[in-house]
């Protein structure tokens, strides 16, 4: 069985990159490729230090730091390559990935992270942030939406199978393409994170890369305003630092960016971990569990699937209904009278189901499986 694997872009390690990552260790001796490929020599680790394919994209100008503006150049790109001598091709994608040309007699399995979410469900909130909500520039962008969006559907018709990264996604997919998937959740590498004997101390914590969607402000405001007595340790930087530092009151603790072991560390002897993004699975609830820390997440997305509530025979933490002060000081509260029927075990135990073991058992068999009915 000879395999490709396609992935959107290579510039950065996230979430969608862990995927990939165990994806080229059930199948090692796949070709891969992507539209670009800026990844340093020395974090080449994870793609198991292949030479990756990449497309006519990575010889255009400023593409390293710009690769994001050719975007309508993309669906262009993916269908140069030319897969046709493989028997089985893997996309991972959420953007462009998964528009590979095959054939007939070739099996192609998408690993769906997420339709475009800019072309389809959010594409009203990305043109409001981006500011192209309006004015010249905001007609072309929507023009170039539509278009990408019938050739988004388009080639969701090529694909023989889909596989998401959580319910949440699956029904993105089902909206989108009017396709069935089968869930398999993402990779998180929850054993770097289970602590052993640490006391939980009287704080809250949160991490993350501090843009709009990740609702940073609004946790950080909450406890200022709200929460007054209650402290709050953040770590994490990014574009929406200052604002969120302009919030601050004195119970909040900015650490700005810190090492894995700093972050690792916080996370284990918090009393909670707070999230309230709407994410389509979120990763870092599951490293907060992992560390034997309860999560007060906001009910939407992948959270619902990730997080035992209080109701729960084996709860992980609980969930508030609005992304407001009001919503999350409320939820804030209840913790503070029922949350001690959260163990660490429990929470512990729940993060497990996610290891990067279980994972690639998972995609191995159902690709497998698939690719035998073929035959």
């Amino acid at each position: 069985m000879k395999v490709a694997v396609i992935h959107d872009w290579l510039v950065t390690y996230a979430g969608a990159e862990r995927v990939l990552e165990q994806i080229l260790k059930v199948y090692s001796e796949a070709d891969l490729f992507s539209m670009v490929d800026f990844i340093p020599e020395e974090e080449r680790g994870f793609l198991s230090h292949k030479t990756v394919k990449t497309s006519f994209i990575q010889n255009l100008p400023w593409a390293k730091s710009k690769y994001r503006s050719y975007l309508p150049l993309m669906p262009l790109a993916v269908e140069q390559f030319d897969l046709s001598s493989y028997d089985l091709v893997i996309s991972s994608s959420h953007a462009v990935a998964k528009g590979v040309i095959t054939g007939p007699d070739q099996l192609h399995i998408c690993m769906c992270h997420s339709p475009m979410r800019y072309a389809w469900d959010l594409q009203h909130q990305y043109l409001r942030e981006s500011r192209l909500d309006k004015g010249l520039k905001g007609w072309l962008a929507k023009w170039f939406l539509h278009k990408i969006r019938l050739w988004d559907l388009r080639t969701a018709n090529n694909v023989d199978k889909f596989i998401s990264n959580s319910d949440f996604v699956g029904r993105r997919i089902k909206k989108a393409y009017r396709r069935d998937s089968k869930t398999i959740y993402p990779p998180v590498y929850v054993e770097d994170f289970v602590a052993k004997s640490v006391v939980k101390e009287d704080f809250y914590f949160t991490c993350s890369r501090m843009v709009t969607y990740k609702k940073i402000d609004l946790i950080v405001e909450t406890f200022s305003k709200k929460l007054p007595d209650k402290k709050l340790v953040v770590i994490g930087d990014g574009p929406d630092f200052k604002k969120i530092q302009a919030l601050s009151g004195s119970n909040v603790i900015l650490l700005g960016y810190q090492k894995y072991d700093v972050l690792k560390d916080y996370l284990a002897r918090a009393k909670a971990f707070v999230f309230a993004a709407e994410e389509d699975f979120g990763i870092a609830p599951l490293e907060a569990q992992a560390s034997g820390t309860p999560v007060i997440a906001y009910g939407k997305g992948g959270a619902l699937e990730t997080i035992a509530d209080l109701n729960s025979d084996n709860p992980t933490g609980l969930f508030f209904n609005e992304q407001t002060s009001e919503s999350l000081k409320h939820a804030i509260d209840k913790f503070e009278n029922e949350g001690y029927v959260i163990s660490p075990e429990d929470c512990i135990a729940n993060a497990l189901r996610f290891s990067d073991e279980h994972f690639r058992n998972e995609f191995k068999i159902f690709v497998e499986n698939e690719y035998n009915v073929r035959l």
